[in-house]
């Protein structure tokens, strides 16, 4: 009777070891939570999702005094600013180099509860740079300089970004939520959506 009470202590044993072990979270788990964050900060500052054929409707603008947000098919969440030079002609082309000024938030907290910041605007000396490429089947960017390079030890620009390019000239201010799929390396890895406040201004 020892011998089977000491068995099943064992074996109980195991299987909490186990469970102690076994607390990874499922994509599926970490989509979710991605989803549940994102939600949250836009309940939290009081954002107005808007869809894309109102977007359109309103002339590819967002009424910041209302803090409309455009959801695009792409899952980003875009706020026009400022959409930048009155010139049409001075969109972003292949090859332009682009510098910007951004704050980045992680919209995820760790377990301290501390969330990610990241931000060039206190340093003048700094800023993040791009170069725009083009090809038959894709659009780039390839970070030549800056914080968001030396922080990810990634030369992608996030693809949140770039769409963002489509809908504003030179000296555009913009703010985005960008989900995990369209963030940065880091951003995908960990499946973490990010808020970002970005100033483009193009560098020919």
């Amino acid at each position: 009777m020892k011998k089977l009470t000491l068995f099943f202590f064992a074996l109980l044993a195991v299987c909490l070891a186990f469970q102690a072990c076994d607390n990874s979270k499922t994509y599926a788990e970490m989509l979710e939570e991605e989803k549940d964050a994102i939600k949250a900060f836009i309940k939290d500052s009081s954002i107005v999702v808007i869809s894309q054929s109102e977007f359109y409707a309103q002339d590819s603008t967002t009424d910041v005094s209302r803090n409309e947000y455009v959801q695009l098919v792409s899952g980003v969440y875009m706020q026009i600013v400022k959409k930048g030079s009155t010139n049409p002609a001075d969109t972003v082309k292949p090859n332009d180099l682009i510098l910007v000024r951004f704050e980045e938030q992680g919209l995820i907290a760790d377990a301290y509860g501390n969330k990610s910041y990241l931000s060039n605007l206190n340093s003048p000396s700094i800023v993040d740079e791009f170069r725009y490429t083009v090809t038959s089947s894709s659009i780039a960017g390839i970070f030549t300089q800056g914080y968001m390079l030396m922080t990810y030890q990634s030369s992608a620009v996030p693809a949140g970004w770039l769409v963002a390019l489509n809908y504003v000239r030179d000296g555009a201010h913009v703010r985005l939520i960008v989900p995990s799929k369209m963030g940065h390396q880091t951003a995908i890895q960990q499946v973490y959506p990010y808020y970002y406040d970005i100033k483009f201004q193009i560098w020919n």
